[in-house]
């Protein structure tokens, strides 16, 4: 870890929903859900049991990356409320347990999604757990006010690699599924770091409201929220879309744009005043928004199954 005077508090004997908990399972619920996607919407088809057993890996490799990340975060986690009572720095797991669980649970569901799915998909979540643990979490997320932006690549990996699994490779349409998330993550956690601006300084983390400022934070928030409403329908012109996704996307992103413009509009003084209410709504429907644009592929995916698609929708993939 980086800081070499901060020990781990004394641990107890943990339990399996402590080591569960070094999983991050909020995260890996997201990671299975978009992997499953990216699998179900893609034009070929797998057999159930392997289909389980692929998602089930790609679920131990997210679990995986999180675990490795707490290792690495202990002495700023413990610095933070948001975090303080994760099983490290609340002492319910030593750091090389922690270490221990991640590095195995790598190796386990990197060589089994191989065994099971395909080398292309292995290459994918491997690098997914490097991209992560190493990358952003050993160096963006201390170094750059950018960490958000370049990190927010390994949880948008899921879906390529679901589709990877599927098609043996990548196409525009995973990659889309990819720019999805990758585009919604800014905005998301620079919401999230508005009203926990304190947590991030106290740990000096430099998240952008930390180095920057809120108003750069703000003006943020709306840039990426428009970049990203145009990648968030353009879906619907390939093969997992259509007019179904159209409509409900054309509407999410409006809403969303909706709220990072009050965001946008809004200073510091009238956001301490009502408790960062707008940010806080904006937040919590950012994962809202997510989710149904997932929700809508598959939607497409069953209409195309029932034969219910519109034979003059235009496609460009």
């Amino acid at each position: 870890m980086s800081d070499a005077t901060w020990t781990s508090p004394a641990a107890h004997e943990a339990q399996f929903s402590d080591y569960f908990e070094l999983l991050k399972p909020r995260v890996m619920r997201l990671v299975i859900f978009t992997a499953a996607v990216g699998l179900l919407a893609a034009p070929a088809t797998v057999h159930p049991v392997i289909a389980f057993a692929t998602i089930l890996c790609i679920a131990v490799g997210a679990g995986a990356s999180g675990a490795l990340n707490m290792w690495w975060d202990a002495d700023i986690d413990i610095k933070m409320e948001r975090t303080a009572k994760r099983p490290i720095p609340s002492g319910r797991v030593t750091s090389d347990e922690a270490l221990g669980v991640g590095l195995v649970l790598s190796i386990f569901s990197v060589a089994f999604l191989f065994l099971f799915g395909n080398p292309v998909a292995a290459g994918l979540l491997a690098f997914t757990i490097f991209f992560y643990a190493v990358i952003y979490s050993m160096w963006l997320k201390r170094a750059t006010p950018q960490n958000i932006v370049i990190g927010g690549a390994a949880g948008a990996f899921p879906p390529m690699i679901g589709w990877a699994v599927a098609t043996g490779g990548i196409s525009l349409e995973s990659v889309l599924m990819f720019g999805l998330i990758f585009m919604w993550t800014p905005p998301h956690f620079w919401a999230l770091a508005l009203f926990r601006n304190d947590d991030y300084t106290n740990a000096d983390v430099p998240m952008l409201p930390v180095v920057a400022g809120t108003r750069v934070t703000r003006n943020q928030i709306l840039i990426y929220t428009v970049l990203l409403a145009p990648i968030a329908v353009l879906p619907a012109f390939t093969s997992v879309g259509g007019p179904v996704y159209f409509l409900a996307a054309f509407v999410l992103n409006a809403l969303f744009l909706k709220g990072a413009y009050l965001i946008w509009r809004r200073n510091d003084a009238v956001a301490e005043a009502d408790g960062y209410r707008v940010e806080k709504r904006f937040f919590g429907f950012s994962i809202l928004y997510l989710f149904l644009h997932f929700v809508l592929l598959l939607v497409e995916a069953g209409l195309r199954a029932a034969d219910l698609t519109l034979a003059n929708w235009p496609v460009i993939a």
